[in-house]
């Protein structure tokens, strides 16, 4: 059994399925940086100033400066600001994923296209001789 589990690791789609699990979460990493430490910032700024992250709306009663002061009173509230940031995220990711398939495609063979069905007599040529035949007898 042991020798059967080996063969079955060994095999080229589950190495493959392992290296793309492994590059997917090292191409993860690399784009939340993007997100985070390059985009968000210009977004910030647009916003003026603020930081996405803390972005937040109070639930119940009372009103808070920054997510840090409604957190710390104990507040309910709703941060979206990590969920707008995650949909940043999986856009990018989604839009990479996209154009390296489609870089993929242009790199694959054109299949060659299948050879025609020889000429010959259409259906309705058939059935006219099959009609005529039978008319004979």
């Amino acid at each position: 059994m042991l020798k059967d589990f080996k063969a079955f690791l060994m095999k080229g789609d589950i190495v493959a399925l392992a290296t793309a699990v492994i590059i997917g979460g090292a191409f993860k990493v690399i784009v939340s940086s993007l997100v985070k430490d390059v985009i968000m910032p210009v977004v910030g700024l647009l916003m003026g100033g603020k930081n996405v992250n803390d972005l937040f709306f109070v639930l119940g009663t009372g009103e808070f400066e920054t997510l840090k002061a409604a957190q710390e009173a104990g507040a309910a509230i709703m941060t979206y600001g990590n969920f707008v940031q995650a949909i940043i995220d999986f856009v990018i990711i989604g839009f990479v994923i996209f154009m390296i398939v489609k870089a993929y495609e242009k790199t694959k063979k054109k299949e060659e296209a299948a050879p025609e069905a020889p000429k010959g007599p259409s259906q309705e040529e058939l059935l006219s001789e099959i009609r005529d035949l039978l008319a004979k007898k």
